[in-house]
């Protein structure tokens, strides 16, 4: 007991020791923490005032975090609404390209990653070298020849030429495979003691304990395909397929820029977003440092 007693006393030293630096740093963090905070939500709560403005005002001051109570109000909203305007297609566009490129990216990046992971087979380090290879590679590089590929494949203007070049990324099977490499390998054996089929343990045994990297990967593949702009402008040519990026970006003309509509949808847009994070959240930190440390 007496040891016990000498060991607690020691430990409560050490922390008392301790405690101003940790105090410090938990000071100088927080300060840090709170400036990125502001800097990174200054723009966006800024935006959201001038959504209320009418345009005529946002074209003479910009942005502002003031607004006025008799220059306020709900008409830019009720006009994205309510108005002649194919706001809502756009957003439908994008919700459902958002879906097919989030589910598909994840399943087939899951399944990339556990075969490199959870098998050793020859030419699998070459084959994750150049999966590695293709992060370093810029999107600017690879447009050309994929626009010409989805040409020659006739699938310009369709879902389909903006979906295929893109459900494949390699930081994904990245970030996947750096996960399931931390996983053991006893597990494998015990479902194949147990008669499971290697494609029933991929999915009935470690496709439940990758739940936090699906979830991270949801948000961050989910934030990727619904600001997706460039790609999607290259190969959509009608109007009724914009996604809602372009279709904000075609609001401002050089015959005339609607900044009531623009601004207003550009908040309105940030929702999905918003649900997607909140659905997901509680596994995102333990998802991306479980899958940056393990390997």
């Amino acid at each position: 007991m007496v040891t016990l007693e000498n060991a607690a006393n020691f430990q409560s030293e050490k922390n008392i020791r301790r405690t101003p630096s940790h105090t410090v740093l938990s000071v100088v963090f927080t300060l840090i923490f709170t400036l990125q905070a502001v800097l990174t939500l200054g723009p966006l709560i800024a935006a959201l005032f001038s959504s209320f403005r009418p345009g005529r005002l946002l074209m003479r001051y910009g942005l502002s975090f003031t607004v006025s109570l008799k220059d306020a109000g709900l008409k830019n909203y009720i006009e994205l609404f309510t108005g002649n305007n194919q706001y809502f297609r756009w957003f439908w566009n994008s919700f459902i390209l958002t879906a097919i490129t989030v589910v598909l990216t994840l399943f087939i990046c899951y399944f990339v990653a556990y075969g490199l992971s959870m098998y050793q087979f020859r030419g699998g380090n070459l084959l994750f070298f150049l999966v590695l290879a293709t992060m370093m590679v810029p999107f600017e590089i690879l447009m050309l020849p994929l626009y010409r590929e989805i040409i020659g494949m006739k699938l310009i203007n369709t879902r389909a030429g903006v979906v295929l070049p893109t459900i494949c990324g390699s930081s994904t099977i990245f970030f996947f495979r750096q996960y399931l490499i931390g996983l053991p390998k006893d597990l494998l054996d015990a479902g194949r003691i147990d008669g499971c089929t290697e494609f029933g343990i991929s999915v009935r045994i470690i496709m439940p304990i990758a739940k936090p990297a699906f979830a991270s990967m949801a948000i961050l593949c989910t934030m990727g395909s619904w600001n997706n702009v460039l790609w999607p402008m290259l190969v959509f040519r009608d109007a009724k397929k914009f996604t809602l990026p372009i279709g904000l970006n075609s609001l401002l003309t050089p015959y005339g820029n609607n900044y009531d509509l623009l601004i207003a949808g550009s908040m309105f847009s940030i929702l999905p977003l918003f649900i997607v994070f909140l659905c997901f959240q509680r596994y995102l930190i333990g998802g991306i440092t479980a899958g940056a440390l393990k390997g």
